[in-house]
């Protein structure tokens, strides 16, 4: 399982990660374009407080390793 740090909301450690993850693509829409392989989407993987309710989406490293050299996402911050 992958490591989640505690809520940012309420700094709750009660945290429930989808470990199947959700593809996208398909019927469904495709909510990482550009970070799958060939006719595979990347996955998002839902994390949940159960505390607040807070819920976060992370993806793998594949996917997050195509980031930076994709011309469909851009930096939204920089330091």
């Amino acid at each position: 399982m992958r490591k989640v740090s505690p809520c940012p909301n309420c700094d709750g450690n009660n945290i429930y990660l989808y470990e199947k993850g959700i593809p996208g693509g398909g019927h469904a829409a495709n909510y990482l374009p550009g970070l799958g392989r060939f006719l595979h989407h990347a996955k998002l993987y839902p994390a949940v407080c159960s505390d607040c309710g807070l819920t976060r989406f992370f993806t793998d490293d594949e996917a997050r390793s195509k980031l930076s050299t994709s011309s469909r996402w851009k930096r939204a911050y920089t330091s």
